[in-house]
């Protein structure tokens, strides 16, 4: 069942949306070499909680922290660590989502630490690409699968791989809801996009093949063959003429955060 949330949930859905932006844009001015990822969670949390939010994560099936960091070859859910300290060169994911009037927030960004490797920089740059050419295909009457196939037509085309294991979702109220959004051409459901739609597009580009691994701690995931892994993530809202952005940076422009 896909929800479409009308004008008073919209508004609701901004204002979290807005706090995981300007969490996220204050977390990306700390990130440097020498910092340990416990530290970042830390500050994420006190932020999300001096601006009246919940951090989403924690205790989220049992999540310990309060936003996941996901480092080089981790593809996603990384938990932060005292001893997991960014060095030069890294390429270090923050996923933030927020919990406001109980709506929910997400959205990540891969942060290059210092000077980073041509492969590193590309990676990057080609998972924050395809994330903003998925979202290009949302609008009233358009398909699922035509965000998948916009994100993987251009991670190919780039000598890159896209994540089949993990997917974008349905998002308000609930965490995690329908509909599921793969980031490549896939078989199955294919609901058309209405109006008053929420849902993630956060596409995981790897270097070398797709396949993940789980490690024992339920949480983190890995590449399988050990190379770079690159992810970007918004929340966005169906529109009458298209969609919204509810998670841009831009958005924090005239706003308290400012």
């Amino acid at each position: 069942m896909i929800e479409i949330l009308g004008p008073a949930e919209i508004e609701k859905m901004r204002a979290s949306g807005l706090l995981a932006a300007a969490c996220l844009r204050m977390a990306s001015r700390e990130i440097k070499p020498g910092l340990s990822t416990e530290r970042l969670d830390k500050l994420c949390a006190e932020y999300v909680r001096d601006h009246g939010g919940i951090s989403a994560p924690l205790n989220y099936k049992g999540f310990p922290k309060s936003i996941c960091t996901s480092i080089n070859e981790v593809v996603c859910h990384g938990i932060p660590t005292k001893k997991q300290v960014l060095k030069e060169g890294d390429i270090v994911n923050v996923d933030v989502t927020t919990i406001l009037a109980g709506y929910h927030g997400d959205t990540s960004r891969t942060f290059k630490v210092g000077k980073v490797s041509a492969e590193a920089d590309l990676v990057t740059d080609v998972a924050e690409k395809c994330m903003y050419l998925g979202i290009e295909q949302v609008r009233p009457g358009g398909r699922v699968r035509d965000i998948g196939a916009a994100i993987e037509d251009h991670a190919h085309a780039s000598g890159f791989s896209v994540v089949r294991d993990y997917c974008g979702h349905g998002i308000h109220r609930v965490f995690h809801a329908e509909p599921q959004i793969p980031h490549y051409r896939f078989r199955g459901a294919n609901p058309r996009f209405k109006p008053g739609m929420t849902f993630t597009v956060e596409p995981m580009i790897n270097v070398g093949n797709w396949r993940v691994k789980l490690l024992g701690d339920g949480w983190t995931v890995k590449t399988t063959d050990g190379k770079l892994s690159a992810q970007f993530e918004h929340t966005l809202l169906v529109t009458e003429d298209g969609h919204e952005i509810l998670t841009s940076w831009d958005n924090l422009e005239g706003s308290k955060y400012e």
